[in-house]
């Protein structure tokens, strides 16, 4: 065990008076302990203590982490893909994974201009069957490994009880209604234009459809606080903030990785817990997940040519 100071002696190790010290306890937080009725103080976590409120510290040579130990994210936000990101830091700690969100549009751009290495992404093409490689046909080349994530639910996110009785995307346009929305950029606001069209909406006459948000959660929280009636989003937000979600389609979410950065060991061990039970347990904690493709390669696919068939199509659920 670390040597135990008293207060007299912690005093003169910081060069204070003894009433500085109690000030130090209760207002910033001095590593401090009572037995039996008298304060005592680790000297280890003292030290500690000053470290940490030192100012105007110079950096250390090499103090930094290298490369090879950043793993940076950015894209389409998810709240799975932030539990499993809080799983790699504790498992590999002296690496760091981080997240950028930028939306899937703006995830590809920051993987083509090498400022992540992975970007995450739901953007529908054209024929409704297939996810990313329009986009990435546009602004990349060579097309990147694409490693799916997970499949999610989409839909319209509703207040508890469903009061509007907002049944089909047609029921946004009656008269009231507060939208709430996902910034240009975003697959959910790419879908939901989508839906608005097909449902014979004009977008800038429903009340908040300018009313934009950063992540999935946002649009949970807008509804449950009462601010909006509706807004789009995944199922596992609803279900996790206790609200109603009316659902139009599977989404396939996915991962896209530079070749050359996909063999690096820290973009390999975040797949690798994609396969592991310690992942599933993550998403049992949400519903509208489905993880039957998690970790499988999307393209190139295996014992295929990159040239012929792309990607799969995986089957969409109604």
């Amino acid at each position: 065990m670390s040597r135990l100071l008293s207060t007299k002696e912690v005093a003169r190790h910081l060069g204070v008076n003894e009433k500085m010290v109690y000030s130090l306890i209760s207002e910033k937080g001095l590593p401090a302990s009572k037995v039996t009725g008298k304060w005592v103080f680790p000297q280890h976590l003292v030290d500690q203590w000053v470290e940490a409120h030192t100012i105007n510290l110079a950096a250390k040579p090499g103090a930094f982490m290298s490369a090879e130990e950043l793993l940076i994210i950015s894209g389409s936000n998810d709240p799975l893909l932030e539990q499993t990101i809080g799983l790699y830091n504790g498992l590999y700690p002296e690496r760091l994974a981080v997240f950028g969100n930028v939306g899937s549009v703006g995830g590809i751009r920051g993987l083509k201009q090498g400022l992540c290495h992975i970007a995450t992404s739901h953007l529908l093409q054209e024929k409704d069957e297939e996810y990313n490689f329009e986009a990435v046909g546009e602004l990349l080349n060579p097309v990147p490994v694409v490693v799916n994530f997970c499949r999610r639910r989409q839909g319209l996110i509703v207040a508890k009880g469903n009061p509007r009785r907002i049944g089909r995307t047609s029921d946004l346009g009656q008269p009231g209604l507060r939208l709430v929305n996902r910034k240009l950029g975003t697959g959910t606001r790419q879908l939901l234009d989508r839906e608005l069209s097909r449902a014979g909406l004009n977008g800038d006459q429903i009340s908040g459809y300018t009313h934009e948000v950063q992540r999935h959660m946002d649009v949970g929280l807008a509804v449950l606080g009462g601010k909006a009636d509706a807004g789009p989003g995944i199922q596992p937000v609803a279900e996790l903030l206790g609200l109603d979600f009316m659902a139009w389609r599977w989404e396939r979410y996915d991962l896209l990785i530079q070749r050359e950065r996909f063999f690096d060991q820290s973009v390999q061990l975040l797949l690798g817990l994609l396969h592991e039970s310690r992942f599933q347990r993550l998403a049992e904690e949400f519903q509208g997940y489905d993880l039957s493709m998690s970790g499988k390669m999307v393209f190139p696919k295996p014992q295929t040519s990159t040239e012929n068939n792309p990607s799969p199509k995986p089957k969409e659920e109604s």
